[in-house]
């Protein structure tokens, strides 16, 4: 499966977001060097990100899962703490915590090894929930896709620590 912005962009208005024809040129298709964006990956559009704040709106295409990261300290500051809104369809959050020891979703069977952590927030738009810094996370989409937007402190995505070797 190729995935494709104009794609990305049509989950956009599916939430009421309008991207402008320059900012949808900026919509970045992520696989994280696996190349199975259809199981592992995200799309996303970042609004801002400086030395003080980010802003950026996620895309899951149904069952579709970002995979298991944290955000460690970088520079003396603690690690990026981010805000997911819930915008359109439903994403399973998992961080660390009391495990759920009936999920309601999976990783994909193949790479579950990779995954560790289980404590279970579901969103449904209009809902939210804050990561803390440095916290294991990942997230998936049910199956008609995603779009949570992030509001967080500073986005350094290159010193995120991904559970799996491969990425």
């Amino acid at each position: 499966m190729k995935v494709t912005k104009e794609e990305v962009n049509q989950y956009y208005q599916k939430a009421g977001i309008v991207l402008t024809e320059e900012e949808k040129e900026r919509i970045q298709l992520m696989d994280y060097g696996l190349n199975k964006p259809e199981q592992l990956g995200l799309q996303l559009f970042v609004y801002v990100n400086t030395d003080r704040y980010c802003a950026k709106e996620l895309v899951l295409f149904p069952e579709q899962t970002c995979p298991e990261h944290r955000h460690p300290p970088v520079n003396g500051e603690k690690g990026k703490e981010e805000t997911f809104r819930c915008r359109y369809g439903n994403v399973y959050l998992y961080v660390e915590g009391e495990k759920n020891t009936d999920p309601a979703v999976l990783p994909p069977r193949e790479d579950i090894e990779h995954f560790t952590v289980w404590h279970e927030i579901q969103l449904s738009p209009g809902e939210q929930y804050t990561i803390p810094p440095n916290t294991k996370h990942w997230f998936k989409a049910g199956n008609e896709g995603a779009v949570i937007t992030e509001f967080s402190s500073p986005s350094t995505d290159s010193h995120d620590i991904f559970t799996d070797p491969r990425i």
